[in-house]
């Protein structure tokens, strides 16, 4: 599987399973429409046919023999090394757990997809021993893994806090005995936050997702709270506060963008300029009669305004402001495979070494 595609002026190509990424001259990338999985080294007669009146056939038979060399090196179509493994997964051990300490929630966010925090069950609070046999469980069906991973969730985890810092203490009370070492995530909204939770937030917690969607109009007009009011004001000087001790631990303010906020870019910069650096935000995922979905319509601004905010990024860090964005890391510290049409392999610069 690989993705093709134009961006900043450069013709790219994403190998999905392996996660090769090649740039490519121009044939190159008109090449590529006519391979697949089950690329041969002989090259097609259809392209040789099909692109002869922009190109000529050498350079066709060249960068045709420059893709076929990445699919044998496992760059370009490759295989899916998990897919063998997809039906033993039942039986693997566990990892990690997601624990929904809380089916209630302070806010009603038009958009949530838990019914407002209920999700549609009712509004009820976990007990300590119910969360203590989810510790329990995952513990016994972990196998030989050391570090194992629970995330606190809900509804709003914070409503349920002594529960929380109960199933903490608990879990690490017995790591020793069991040989094992948890790693705490918690989401939150954020109303509920003072210093006794950021304290300890910040001390169990290795990572933490805080929720905004942005600038005060677009959070404000669907993150709300009972009595209809939004939450901003309330919510930000607690996240900073909390951020601003959280030393090297690991963090996301994540948000949310609607039909209403497609210019998500000036969101993401907002949240940058309050002081966040770690940075998430998704698309709502509804149904596509209600008023705030995004519609298909909508999608052909959501690509540029991913564009956008790519491109702002590499802006940004060329001037030496920094923040990251969750959906964008990719591993490129070796550079990406530059495809050049008279190079016979396509990691290299023009003498073929390493960039």
């Amino acid at each position: 599987m690989i993705h093709k595609y134009k961006l900043n002026g450069y013709n790219l190509c994403l190998d999905v399973h392996s996660g090769a990424v090649h740039v490519l001259d121009d044939i190159t990338y008109d090449v590529l429409d006519y391979c697949d999985e089950s690329m041969t080294a002989e090259a097609p007669e259809t392209m040789l046919k099909d692109l002869s009146d922009r190109y000529e056939r050498d350079e066709l038979l060249e960068a045709y023999a420059a893709l076929y060399e990445l699919y044998e090196m496992g760059q370009l179509f490759s295989p899916d090394d998990y897919e063998q493994f997809a039906d033993l997964m039942t039986k693997a051990p566990v990892k990690s757990m997601c624990i929904n300490i809380s089916h209630d929630c302070n806010l009603r966010c038009e958009y949530c997809f838990a019914a407002k925090g209920d999700f549609g069950q009712g509004r009820c609070l976990m007990s300590f021993d119910t969360a203590k046999k989810a510790i329990d469980f995952i513990i016994a069906h972990s196998g030989t893994r050391h570090n194992l991973e629970v995330d606190f969730f809900g509804g709003e985890p914070l409503m349920n806090f002594d529960v929380v810092k109960q199933t903490v203490e608990y879990a690490r009370s017995i790591e020793q005995k069991y040989n094992k070492r948890f790693r705490f995530t918690i989401t939150t909204n954020g109303l509920l936050l003072d210093d006794e939770k950021i304290d300890f937030i910040n001390r169990e917690m290795h990572n933490c997702v805080l929720s905004l969607d942005g600038r005060k109009e677009v959070n404000d007009k669907l993150r709300v709270t009972p009595n209809g009011k939004g939450c901003y004001d309330i919510i930000v000087p607690k996240y900073q506060k909390l951020v601003a001790q959280r030393g090297d631990k690991d963090y996301y303010i994540r948000g949310t963008f609607t039909t209403y906020s497609k210019d998500f870019t000036a969101d993401v910069l907002h949240m940058k300029e309050l002081g966040f650096e770690q940075l998430s935000i998704e698309p709502v995922v509804s149904d596509p009669k209600l008023p705030y979905s995004i519609k298909e319509a909508d999608l052909p601004m959501v690509f540029r305004e991913y564009e956008r905010l790519a491109k702002t990024l590499i802006e940004m860090r060329q001037r030496g402001e920094y923040f990251n964005f969750f959906h964008f890391m990719i591993d490129l510290d070796q550079g990406p495979c530059a495809i050049k049409r008279l190079r016979g392999c396509g990691c290299g610069n023009e003498d073929g070494q390493p960039q």
